[in-house]
């Protein structure tokens, strides 16, 4: 046993330095390792946050006012990208007394609602047509109702004619490309440049 021993203490005397060297060295394998595995883990977790927030905010919910001819009037909490036709389903669907041939005609039930908006329904005796003005609250946004507005589906080539930069020619195209599903079909499918439609597109609307 004193012999191992006598030897083992003669070879750390005579290879110290060597052993030393590699314990350094193994020393820095490990941690240069670390510093490539640990912030490929960090990528990970941030890749994975962004896409946790990106959901959250994909499904987040939004607040709509129905009102007018509903049968349950009032403001609701639904998911983003929700349409009107599920809006006015959570306010308990159309009344007795709402105008369904104006519903049938103007309002698109596939519109998506966006957050503070507001989806108005006229009654029958309302007498409201295209997008003449029907009674609205002062929010002016209106999915049902376009206050002051030109309906691009249904207005006629004099009222387009009159839009800032619209003139015959583009009032015959939007009318031949119709129906819209939003404004900003003008530019698509009718051809509006883009420097017109950023001075008509408050004053139109698609129901």
């Amino acid at each position: 046993m004193d012999d191992w021993q006598d030897r083992l203490i003669e070879i750390l005397r005579e290879y110290w330095l060597f052993i030393l060297v590699g314990v350094v060295g193994i020393a820095l394998v490990c941690v240069g390792l670390w510093g490539v595995v640990k912030p490929s883990e960090n990528k990970v977790e941030i890749l994975r946050q962004a896409q946790d927030k990106s959901l959250d905010e994909e499904v987040g919910q939004i607040v709509v006012d129905v009102a007018g001819e509903v049968e349950n009037p009032g403001v609701y909490e639904l998911e983003k990208k929700s349409r009107i036709g599920e809006a006015i389903s959570l306010a308990g669907g159309l009344s007795e007394g709402a105008d369904r041939e104006w519903v049938t005609k103007y309002l698109n039930l596939a519109s998506e609602v966006e957050d503070g908006g507001k989806v108005y329904i006229p009654s029958q005796n309302e007498g409201i047509e295209g997008s003449d003005q029907g009674a609205v609250g002062s929010g002016g946004d209106v999915a049902g109702v376009s206050v002051g507005m030109i309906n691009i589906n249904t207005a006629s080539a004099s009222e387009l004619d009159s839009l800032w930069g619209v003139g015959g020619a583009r009032a015959d195209s939007i009318i031949t490309n119709r129906p819209y599903g939003s404004v900003e079909e003008l530019m698509s499918k009718a051809g509006i440049p883009s420097n017109v439609y950023e001075e008509i597109k408050d004053e139109v609307s698609v129901y």
